[in-house]
C-alpha cells in the first residue's frame, strides 16, 4: 500500500453499496432482465465444472461468429450475488457472435478467497476442455469480470495452466477485461464490514493479490473503473496498469458511472465498455 489509513477510511472507500444509495434497483433490474434472457435464449444452465455445490456455470451459445467465448465472473465481494443475476449480458454478446459463459463460485465465509480462485481455475479448465461440445472454439477463450470478478479475472491471467493440467495451453485465455477490480487485497483486511466474511490478514491477502504477481502471458488485459467510483477503486485500477505494463493494453474510461452502472454498460452495444470487450477479443476489425 502506498500509505496506510485508518479502518474508517477503508470502510468508507470500499463500501460500494453505501456510495450508491439506490444500488438495490440495479440488483432488481439485473434479476428481471436475466430471467427474460434465460427464458427466451438458447442456453445450457447449471453445467457442473467441479464437485462443490457452487461450481456451476450457464452457457449461452452463439450460432454465428468464429467460436469466440467470453467467461464472465460476477462481483459481490466474494460473498454475495449469483450467476443468475448476469444472464442479462448474454443477448448483446450472442448477437455479436460471442458465446457467453456466466460462472458461479462458493461464497465467503463458507469458502476462502483463495478457494474461490481455485474454483475459477477449475471453471476455466472445464471451459477449455468442453467448449467444442457447445459449438465453441477452445482456442478463442477470453475472460471478463466485475469488482471481485475483476480481481478473479486478473488472477486467471496469472495462472500457469499447464501446471494445473498438462492438457491446458499456457495461453488458455487470449485476453482479459477487468472492470472495477481489486488487485491488492491487503486494504480489505482493514475494512471491518468486509473482513468479517473474508477473514484476510496481510499474508493471505498478499497471496491472492494479482498486482504482485506477473501476468503469465502477453495476452492483452484491459481495465476499467467508473468515473464516479471511490478513490480506492480508482487507485486499484491504476495499480494494475502500473504493475502490469507488459500486459495492460488499455483502460476504458467510463466517466459518470458508479460501481454498479458501469457493468450495465457491458450490455450496451453502443458503449465504450462493450467496444473495449470487442477490442480485447479482436472483434473490432
Amino acid at each position: 500500500m502506498a500509505e496506510m489509513h485508518d479502518p474508517e477510511f477503508y470502510n468508507r472507500e470500499y463500501n460500494a453499496r453505501a456510495m450508491v444509495p439506490d444500488h438495490a434497483r440495479f440488483f432488481q433490474s439485473w434479476l428481471e432482465r436475466s430471467a427474460r434472457a434465460r427464458a427466451t435464449m438458447s442456453c445450457y444452465l447449471d453445467r457442473e465444472y467441479g464437485p462443490a455445490p457452487g461450481e456451476k456455470l450457464d452457457f449461452f451459445p452463439a450460432r454465428k461468429g468464429d467460436g469466440t467465448v467470453l467467461m464472465f465472473i460476477h462481483g459481490g465481494y466474494w460473498r454475495s450475488l449469483d450467476k443468475e443475476s448476469f444472464s442479462y449480458l448474454a443477448p448483446v454478446f450472442v448477437d455479436a457472435g460471442v458465446s457467453l459463459a456466466v460462472v458461479n463460485y462458493g461464497l465467503c465465509p463458507k469458502v476462502t478467497v483463495e478457494e474461490i480462485v481455485r474454483q475459477m481455475l477449475r471453471a476455466s479448465a472445464w471451459l477449455y476442455l468442453h467448449a467444442e461440445e457447445y459449438g465453441a472454439d477452445c482456442d478463442r477463450l477470453h475472460v471478463a469480470g466485475h469488482s471481485a470478478g475483476g480481481h478473479l479475472t486478473a488472477m486467471m491471467m496469472c495462472a500457469l495452466w499447464p501446471v494445473l493440467d498438462a492438457r491446458l495451453p499456457r495461453d488458455l485465455f487470449k485476453g482479459g477485461l477487468a472492470i472495477s477490480g481489486l488487485y491488492d487485497l491487503r486494504p480489505l483486511a482493514l475494512a471491518d464490514f468486509l473482513n468479517l466474511d473474508l477473514r484476510l490478514d496481510e499474508t493471505s491477502a498478499l497471496k491472492v493479490s494479482p498486482a504482485f504477481m506477473p501476468p503469465a502471458t502477453r495476452a492483452p488485459v484491459f481495465t476499467c473503473v467508473g468515473g464516479s467510483e471511490s478513490s480506492e477503486f480508482k487507485r486499484q485500477n491504476a495499480l494494475l496498469a502500473e504493475r502490469w505494463r507488459s500486459a495492460v493494453a488499455g483502460d476504458v474510461a467510463m466517466p459518470g458511472h458508479n460501481h454498479f452502472s458501469v457493468v450495465d454498460e457491458l450490455a450496451n452495444p453502443a458503449s465504450a465498455l462493450f467496444e473495449g470487450a470487442k477490442r480485447m477479443m479482436k472483434l473490432d476489425r
